[in-house]
C-alpha cells in the first residue's frame, strides 16, 4: 500500500510540474514576441530592486496597514511552502516528517513559525475578502473587473485560507496521534505545535481511525491543493507571485519621466538645426514602422509588465485622466495587453507559428480615445508596487496613430505643424518669437 502511495504521489507531482512548465514555456514565448530591449546593465542595482520591490514591497508601504497585510499573505504563503520540501520528500520516499531527522533541534521552532504565519495569512485573507466584497474599495470595484477578474481574486483568497487550514488541521491530527502513542506518529516527537494544538479540544473526541484518516486526507489535500494552485497561478493575475521577481530585476533604471526617443526621428530634428552635421548618406536603415499597433510591436519588457500585473488598480486610482471621467484606465491597458497576448497564445497552440489574424491590440482591445486621454504624467508608473509601466505602452500606441496613421486631434495636428515649420509649438516664425518682449508703442 505504501509503495502504491509513493508511485501515485510521483505521478501526480510529475504531471503537475509538466503542465506548469508547459504553461510557463508558452508565457515565455509570448513575452519574447516583443522586440529586443537590453536591460542587463547595473546588476547590483537591479538585485537591490528585487530585494526592495519584490521581496520587501517597499512601494506598497505608502499605505502601511494594507502593505503589512499584503506582506503577511505574500511572504507567509511563500515561507510556509518551504514545508513543501518535506511533503514532497515524504511522498516520494514514504517517510514521515522528513525534516525532523535533519533538523531535530530546530524542527519544532520551524513548524511553529510556519503555523503562526499560517494563522496570520488566514487573518489577512479574511480582511482582504471583506475589503473587496463588503466594503467595496473603489479601485477594487470597477467595470474592468466585472466578471472573471473579480472572481479570480476571491478564488485565490479562499484557496489560500483553505490551504492554511488544511496545514493546521494536519498538524493538529498528527500531534494528537503522537500524544495517544499511535505508530508511526509516536516515533516522531515534534514537540508542541502551539497554534494547531488549539484544535485539540475539537478533535480529541475523534476515534483513532478518524484521526488517522483526517491526518492523511489533510496531507493529500494540502499537497494536491498546492500543486493545483501552482498551475492555476499560471492562468491567473496572481502570476505576479512568480513574475514580480524578474519584473523588478528588469525594471528600467532611468527616471520615470524619461521617454524613449526614436533615433531616426531625433536625427532628423538634429539635422534640421545643424544641416552641416548630416551625413552624405546614412548607413542606418530607416525603421520599417513607428510605434506599436499590436503586442509584437512592443518590447518584451512591456509584455513582461502585462503578465506581471496584479490588477490592484493603484495606477488607475492615481491617474488624473481617469479621475476626471476620461475612458483611460492604466490597469485596463495592462489587462488588454495581456488578453491580446493570450489570444495569440491560443493560436500558437493551434499553429506552428502565429500569423496576423486581422486583429490588433490597438482598435480591437484599446481605443484611440483611451490613449489620447493620457497626460504622460507618470502617476501610474509611480503608483505601481512592482514598477510596471503602462505609460510606455500608451506612448508606443500613440506613436503608431500619429506617425503611421496621421491620426490626431486638430489641436495636436496644428502643434505638430508649428513644430515642423517653426521649430516651436507656437504659430510664429523663429525670427518673430522675441517680439513679445518689445514695448508696444
Amino acid at each position: 500500500m505504501e509503495i502504491f502511495q509513493q508511485i501515485l504521489f510521483g505521478i501526480i507531482l510529475v504531471t503537475a510540474v509538466y503542465f506548469f512548465s508547459k504553461r510557463m514555456a508558452l508565457i515565455k514565448k509570448l513575452i519574447l514576441l516583443g522586440k529586443a530591449e537590453d536591460l542587463h546593465d547595473q546588476p547590483m542595482k537591479r538585485w537591490k530592486n528585487v530585494a526592495l520591490l519584490a521581496l520587501g514591497q517597499k512601494k506598497m508601504f505608502k499605505n502601511p496597514t494594507v502593505a503589512l497585510l499584503h506582506l503577511l499573505v505574500y511572504a507567509g504563503f511563500i515561507i510556509i511552502n518551504i514545508e513543501m520540501i518535506e511533503i514532497v520528500m515524504d511522498g516520494l520516499f514514504g517517510t514521515h516528517r522528513f525534516l525532523l531527522g535533519m533538523l531535530p533541534y530546530y524542527y519544532s521552532f520551524l513548524i511553529n513559525s510556519f503555523e503562526i504565519l499560517a494563522a496570520l495569512v488566514i487573518f489577512a485573507c479574511v480582511i482582504f475578502l471583506v475589503r473587496r466584497n463588503l466594503i467595496h474599495v473603489k479601485r477594487l470595484w470597477s467595470n474592468e473587473l466585472t466578471g472573471w477578474p473579480s472572481k479570480d481574486a476571491n478564488i485565490i483568497l479562499l484557496v489560500e485560507i483553505v490551504l492554511m487550514m488544511l496545514f493546521l488541521k494536519m498538524n493538529a491530527a498528527d500531534s494528537l496521534l503522537q500524544l495517544k502513542g499511535i505508530e508511526p506518529y509516536a516515533n516522531h516527537s515534534t514537540g508542541v505545535f502551539y497554534i494547531s494544538s488549539l484544535l485539540h479540544p475539537l478533535m480529541d473526541r475523534f476515534s483513532i481511525e478518524t484521526l488517522l484518516l483526517t491526518e492523511r486526507i489533510c496531507w493529500w489535500m494540502h499537497i494536491l491543493g498546492v500543486l493545483a494552485f501552482l498551475n492555476y497561478l499560471s492562468w491567473s493575475k496572481h502570476l505576479h507571485i512568480i513574475l514580480a521577481f524578474p519584473n523588478a530585476y528588469f525594471s528600467r533604471l532611468e527616471p520615470n519621466g524619461k521617454i524613449k526617443n526614436m533615433p531616426a526621428v531625433q536625427n532628423e530634428v538634429l539635422y534640421a538645426f545643424q544641416p552641416e552635421s548630416a551625413p552624405a548618406a546614412s548607413s542606418d536603415p530607416s525603421p520599417s514602422s513607428f510605434g506599436a499597433k499590436d503586442v509584437n510591436d512592443l518590447s518584451w519588457k512591456n509584455l513582461l509588465d502585462a503578465f506581471s500585473c496584479t490588477e490592484c488598480g493603484r495606477c488607475t486610482a492615481a491617474c488624473p485622466a481617469n479621475q476626471t471621467g476620461k475612458m483611460l484606465s492604466p490597469r485596463r491597458i495592462m489587462m488588454a495587453t495581456r488578453d491580446r497576448a493570450e489570444e495569440i497564445g491560443s493560436k500558437i497552440n493551434q499553429q506552428i507559428e502565429w500569423r496576423s489574424d486581422n486583429r490588433s491590440l490597438l482598435y480591437d482591445y484599446i481605443s484611440e480615445e483611451e490613449i489620447r486621454a493620457c497626460t504622460t504624467c507618470n502617476a501610474c508608473v509611480e503608483a505601481c508596487p512592482v514598477s510596471i509601466n503602462p505609460l510606455d505602452i500608451i506612448v508606443e500606441l500613440r506613436r503608431y496613430l500619429i506617425m503611421e496613421k496621421s491620426s490626431s486631434p486638430q489641436e495636436w495636428t496644428s502643434m505638430f505643424g508649428n513644430i515642423e515649420n517653426n521649430f516651436a509649438p507656437w504659430k510664429f516664425s523663429p525670427d518673430q518669437r522675441i517680439n513679445w518682449t518689445k514695448e508696444s508703442t
